[in-house]
């Protein structure tokens, strides 16, 4: 990491070499745990998160869970100020099983969403799947414990398959880390596959980390400027950040 100003966040772009010669570009913020508060932030109409963020004054943020299209409609569980908020549920029975951040007065924490039980206070936000638990990887593609395979039906294509544009959220005994890479660039960016993200992930420390929505909504914002270049298609001539219905406004304590 290069070196923290006085607010203790800390920024980095790597060029990320992967086993089969590809290559891509990770970039990692890293946030001190003590004085970061996530905050979800879900918008009534699909929002380009970086164009928000100017309009709004937030600097810190980074691409929230899945939706559905038509309508926009977040799925899986949402809750912000302690509020739950109208959503899609995933389709049964993995809802219970698939990563969630919530965050409250009690810290931050990234379990599945039954692990974490009632939720009454703070913010809540379920994405997926787990790429770290407990200071070891968690994603097995195979295993397909949170039906991302089996229940893709509810997304554009199987999320788990092949290198993409990824977004993930971790933490590690001081750090919060957003996290968000380039793909689809033909001889440029490869993407990540889940199993290169978790490792990822590990590497930089995370005991706890989970997979956000990715591909052409990957999106992270960094004191108020668009890091990542989101491609919704490959090798698109002009890169582009895309609306989406949900966010993690990172702010201080």
């Amino acid at each position: 990491m290069t070196g923290a100003p006085r607010d203790g966040i800390a920024y980095s772009l790597r060029r990320h070499h992967l086993a089969d010669g590809e290559r891509t570009t990770i970039y990692t913020v890293r946030h001190p745990l003590d004085r970061s508060r996530p905050r979800v932030q879900l918008f009534r109409q699909p929002r380009r998160l970086d164009h928000w963020c100017s309009k709004h004054g937030h600097k810190e943020a980074i691409v929230g869970g899945f939706y559905l299209r038509d309508p926009f409609r977040p799925l899986g569980d949402v809750m912000t100020g302690g509020c739950g908020l109208a959503s899609e549920p995933f389709a049964a029975p993995y809802g219970p099983r698939r990563a969630t951040l919530h965050a409250g007065d009690g810290g931050i924490r990234i379990a599945p969403r039954a692990e974490l039980g009632d939720v009454s206070a703070g913010d809540l936000v379920q994405a997926g799947p787990m790429l770290v638990a407990g200071g070891r990887v968690a994603f097995d593609r195979a295993e397909d414990h949170e039906g991302f395979s089996a229940a893709s039906g509810q997304f554009d294509s199987d999320i788990t398959d092949g290198r993409h544009p990824r977004s993930a959220i971790g933490v590690s005994e001081r750090d919060l880390y957003l996290v968000t890479c380039d793909g689809r660039r033909s001889g440029v960016d490869a993407g990540l596959t889940l199993d290169e993200l978790a490792a990822f992930m590990l590497a930089l420390g995370c005991v706890d980390a989970m997979n956000l929505d990715g591909g052409g909504s990957t999106t992270l914002v960094h004191r108020g400027h668009l890091l990542n270049r989101p491609y919704s298609e490959q090798d698109q001539p002009a890169p582009a950040s895309r609306p989406i219905v949900s966010a993690i406004v990172v702010e201080r304590r």
